[in-house]
Parts: structure tokens; C-alpha cells; sequence
């Protein structure tokens, strides 16, 4: 038996899957409805309200300056016990954002409403994975994220489910009504089950091995690779679903394009941990940015619906790895607040998502295709890969 930095020893399976699925119900809820409901959404809107590329574009990048905000509140926070309030608090906004963009068609009101959808999505995704990694380490528990994770995929395919099941019978208002109420059955979980963190110990860094210790070189090199995956991750996220509904054979299962997403992406934590376990995070963290460049390339090179459809599963699969083995490497070497250390190499990711929507906005409206926005992403992500080479030399050199 092993025990907890207390001396106690660790809590039962039972305590630990409850916390475990809090955080799964605050990442479906926060970030699977409040942020990625809109990338179904997308085409529905510009089918029945007309909204532009343009517009679309820029509603993605105001929704992601929302996320980063909240990075830049988290980062700058060591309390745990106010992250936690604020974790709730994401909670509570997550519901609100979501409905009321079915009780307005002002762009503008529309605009608040995915700035605040992006600011709770830093709850969930930041806050909550950072107290439950927290609430591991100290309980006695390996410190994997894995099965926390899995609500990325899960809150894309619950999103796209949902989205599926209204398109035919409800317009595109009552649509987002009916994604608020949805939202009200995770919210319940999210809200019980994440217990308030206890005070931090003055023995908690002592966890920290030498070989562990981060060196500002490997820190900068992480944080530059995970702004180039940014680009990766949110020009698929926000414009995946429009690329391939305009292909014959899937025009009207944009819902459906988008669950297909969500189911690849649910279990890709578990096997990104098992990557992670053979070849070491760190390449495992460079075969999931290799693969995404190929999910990127696949529909500017390609209109074959098959292969496009291989690039919405092969996006699913890597993107989660790349958060969850990116967050989880950042998050052991700070085990003390993991979740201010989290926030700080969000925020890169979070410059990226702010600047690429626009970006493909303004290209599409230029040239009517979004094909030159993949090619420049794709390009974007090569330099992460070599980012990440420098990464996994600086770990052999502190090693050797």
C-alpha cells in the first residue's frame, strides 16, 4: 500500500470516480456544449439567419479571447479555493451563454455571449482538470488525466447528438434553448461531485524529483509548440463541420459530421496515455501533432468523402491527445497548483485561437475555400513538430 503526502492512505476507488466524473460533466457542459455546440451550429446559422464567413470567423475568435481571458485569470491566481469558486462560477456560465444565444439574433449580444461561453470553457478545462490532478496527487493516486480527458470527445458527441436530433424539428433559436437545458443535466455532477480543495502543504513540492524539475528552456519550447498546435486544434474545431458539409454526399449531417469527431476523440485519452507509457510523453506528444497534420491536409487535398471523413476521426483522435499529454506533462512538473501552471501554457494556445479564426475567415472570404487556411495551419503545425524536436533533445541533455 502507498500513502498520501498526509500519511494516510489513499481514498477508495468510489470517492475517486466521482471526482473523476465531475470534472468529465464540467468539460462536456463547459467546453463539449458552452464552446463546441457552435461548431454544429455554424452552418445551421448561416443557413437560416445568413450569417457570413466573415461573421462566423470572428464570432469563433471573440469565443476563444473568452478562453483566454479566463487562462490569464487562472494563471494569476494561486488560491486554490478561489480557482474553485471560479470553477463554479464557469459552471453557472456555461448554462447562461449557451441559451441565451437562442433569445437574441443581434450580433453584437451574440458576440458577448461567446466571449462569456469562452470564458467559462477555461473552467472547465483549466480549472477543473487542474483541482482533480490536484485532488489525485494529494489522495494518493497516479496522477493521470486520461479518463478526465475523455469528456472532450464525450461533450462533442453529446453536442453533435443534440444538434442532430433538433435540426430537423427546431430552428436554429430553440436549438441553442435546448442545448442550455441539456446543459443543466451535467451542470448537477459538475457542481457536487468536485470537492473544495484543502489548504496546500509545504511538503507538496517536495514531490518534484531533480530529474523532473522543468528548465526554462523545455518550459518556452512546450509553450511554443502548443501555440502552434492552437492553430491545429481550432480551425478544425470551428470550421471542420462547414468544409465538409459542402462536400454532396454530406451536406445536411453536419450534426453527424461532428459526433463522428466526438466518438474518436472519447476514447483517444486512454490511448494517448498508452503511447505515452511505451515511447515516453514527449514523442508520443510528436506522433499526435504528426497525424493532425495529416487530418489537416486530408480535405484541402482532397473532396473524397471517405478521406474527409478519416480526417474528422484522425482530428478527434489527436487533438484531445495533444491537450491531455501537453496538460498532464506541465501539470507533474508543478504538482503543487498544477492548474496556474496549466493556465500559463494555455495561454499560448489561447493566442492562436484568438488570431486563426479570423485568419480563416478573411482567406475563405478572399477565395472563396478554406483550402489556403489548412495549408497554412498544416505548416504552422510542422514548425510545433520541430518545437518539439528541440523539446525532446533538451530532455535527453538534462538526462545525460
Amino acid at each position: 500500500m502507498h500513502f498520501t503526502e498526509s500519511g494516510r492512505p489513499p481514498t477508495g476507488a468510489a470517492e475517486r470516480y466521482r471526482v473523476i466524473i465531475a470534472g468529465i460533466c464540467a468539460l462536456i457542459l463547459s467546453v463539449g456544449l458552452a464552446r463546441f455546440a457552435y461548431t454544429p451550429m455554424l452552418p445551421i446559422m448561416r443557413e437560416q439567419i445568413g450569417l457570413s464567413d466573415l461573421a462566423g470567423g470572428w464570432l469563433a475568435t471573440i469565443n476563444y479571447a473568452g478562453y483566454m481571458s479566463g487562462a490569464l485569470l487562472a494563471a494569476s491566481i494561486s488560491d486554490l479555493r478561489c480557482k474553485f469558486v471560479l470553477y463554479r462560477a464557469g459552471l453557472v456560465l456555461a448554462v447562461l451563454s449557451t441559451a441565451a444565444m437562442g433569445l437574441t439574433d443581434e450580433p453584437v449580444l451574440w458576440a458577448v455571449l461567446r466571449y462569456l461561453a469562452g470564458l467559462s470553457g477555461a473552467a472547465g478545462l483549466l480549472l477543473a482538470s487542474g483541482l482533480a490532478l490536484n485532488w489525485l496527487i494529494r489522495h494518493g493516486h497516479r496522477p493521470e488525466l486520461g479518463l478526465h480527458f475523455a469528456g472532450l470527445g464525450l461533450g462533442i458527441v453529446v453536442s453533435g447528438l443534440a444538434v442532430a436530433a433538433m435540426v430537423d424539428w427546431l430552428s436554429w433559436a430553440q436549438q441553442w434553448l435546448g442545448l442550455g437545458l441539456l446543459g443543466c443535466a451535467f451542470f448537477v455532477p459538475a457542481w457536487l461531485w468536485l470537492p473544495a480543495p484543502a489548504p496546500a502543504h509545504a511538503t507538496t513540492n517536495s514531490r518534484i524529483t531533480a530529474a523532473q524539475a522543468a528548465s526554462p528552456r523545455w518550459v518556452w519550447l512546450l509553450t511554443g509548440a502548443y501555440f502552434c498546435a492552437g492553430f491545429g486544434f481550432v480551425i478544425s474545431a470551428t470550421f471542420i463541420v462547414t468544409i465538409l458539409v459542402k462536400l454532396p454526399m454530406l451536406a445536411g449531417h453536419g450534426g453527424w459530421v461532428w459526433v463522428i469527431v466526438g466518438l474518436a476523440a472519447a476514447p483517444s485519452s486512454f490511448f494517448w496515455d498508452r503511447v505515452a507509457q511505451a515511447l515516453g510523453p514527449s514523442p508520443a506528444l510528436l506522433l499526435a501533432y504528426g497525424l493532425q497534420v495529416i487530418s489537416i491536409l486530408l480535405p484541402a487535398l482532397s473532396g473524397d468523402p471517405l478521406l474527409n471523413l478519416l480526417s474528422a476521426a484522425l482530428y478527434g483522435v489527436t487533438f484531445v491527445g495533444i491537450v491531455s499529454l501537453t496538460l498532464t506533462l506541465i501539470g507533474r512538473r508543478f504538482p503543487g497548483n498544477p492548474a496556474k501552471a496549466m493556465a500559463r501554457m494555455t495561454l499560448s494556445y489561447g493566442v492562436a485561437q484568438i488570431v486563426a479564426p479570423a485568419m480563416a475567415g478573411y482567406i475563405a472570404t478572399a477565395t472563396g475555400s478554406y483550402r489556403g487556411a489548412l495549408f497554412a495551419t498544416a505548416a504552422i503545425m510542422l514548425c510545433g513538430m520541430a518545437l518539439l524536436g528541440l523539446l525532446i533533445r533538451e530532455e535527453r541533455r538534462q538526462q545525460a
